[in-house]
């Protein structure tokens, strides 16, 4: 999904302004599927209003001189369920952590073992407060696609957890063995 189609995505929901459309790509539910950097986002907007697809007004410019906030148009919707009618991309699935196990061979196996268990911490958290978070902002409990890309998000770091916690021991023997092998 490229940054543009993603900012309609994130309009489509709420008015909002640059800041709170890159707060929803960081930290918000498009943090988990969709990449908005600072230097993507404001000239997607940009584009985005020079075609029309999105209109902003300025609340207050005593309060907030140059601030703008951004409301999707009727064209702007057209455009984003053109986009959703196209095929997705296949997933892309990028990790450090990955990167870093892949040569456990090369690790101390204390370090491996740190980083599995460090990992799941994360999971575990991360299910946590996505079991705390099932309402939106106004209270009102997600329903429909919300409710299914919730639920998909828990089952994926459920069992990303399990099968760590499951399988730690294969990747921290590799560790030892190599370890082993190299002392030998």
């Amino acid at each position: 999904m490229d940054v543009k189609t993603a900012c309609l995505g994130v309009l489509a929901f709420a008015d909002a302004s640059g800041y709170e459309i890159r707060k929803a790509f960081e930290e918000g539910a498009f943090a988990h599927f969709a990449e908005g950097a600072f230097g993507s986002i404001y000239p997607a907007l940009k584009q985005l209003e020079r075609d029309d697809n999105i209109a902003a007004t300025s609340p207050d410019p005593q309060d907030r001189p140059g601030k703008k906030v951004f409301r999707i148009t009727s064209k702007g919707r057209l455009t984003l369920l053109a986009a959703l009618a196209q095929p997705p991309a296949p997933d892309r699935f990028k990790s450090d952590f990955l990167f870093n196990l892949l040569f456990a061979e090369f690790l101390p196996a204390g370090r491996v073992e740190t980083l599995v268990d460090d990992r799941i911490a994360h999971y575990r958290a991360l299910v946590d407060g996505m079991e705390q978070c099932r309402c939106r902002p106004d209270g009102s409990i997600i329903t429909g696609g919300h409710a299914f890309v919730h639920g998909f998000g828990l089952a994926v770091y459920r069992a990303a957890a399990a099968y760590l916690e499951d399988h730690k021991h294969e990747v921290v023997g590799a560790s030892l063995q190599a370890s082993q092998n190299a002392a030998d």
